[in-house]
Parts: C-alpha cells; sequence; structure tokens
C-alpha cells in the first residue's frame, strides 16, 4: 500500500508498482469513479466499452432508490393533508 500527496492542482502520482500491475503507461486513458466514501481507476483499453463491462455492477440500484424516494414523499404528502 502507498500513500501519495495531492498537488496544488489536485494531481496524483500513481506509484510504479501500481502501474506496472494495473498496464497504465504515458497516453493510457483511465476511468475514475467514486464508490460511497473512495475512489476507483480503471485502466480503459483500446475497446472502451469492454473495459467498462461490469463496473457498475454491485452498486446501489437507481430503480430502487427512487421506489423508496416515492414511498418516503407518499408518507410525508398523507401527513400534511388537510
Amino acid at each position: 500500500m502507498a500513500v501519495v500527496k495531492a498537488s496544488a492542482k489536485g494531481q496524483i502520482v500513481i506509484p510504479k508498482d501500481i502501474r506496472e500491475k494495473l498496464g497504465i503507461k504515458p497516453g493510457t486513458n483511465v476511468f475514475m469513479h467514486v464508490v460511497e466514501d473512495h475512489a476507483e481507476i480503471t485502466p480503459i483499453s483500446d475497446n472502451p466499452i469492454k473495459a467498462m463491462k461490469g463496473m457498475m455492477r454491485g452498486g446501489k440500484s437507481m430503480a430502487k432508490a427512487l421506489i423508496a424516494e416515492r414511498k418516503r414523499d407518499n408518507k410525508t404528502d398523507e401527513k400534511h393533508r388537510f
């Protein structure tokens, strides 16, 4: 495990051993996204669709979140009816 410091511009250096393990070379595009309280970095191959396959698996279901929000809204509406 390595600890790195962000520059004033928000840039970080990915340690050499991690770059080598992930196959990140100069000019390699990477996909970054936030997962709860941390960021994940995934190198993107020449075929970005293939590289991103399954990346969002295991996350929260948007449909379930929307249904839960709707139920909360309905309960609030019922409390405020005259």
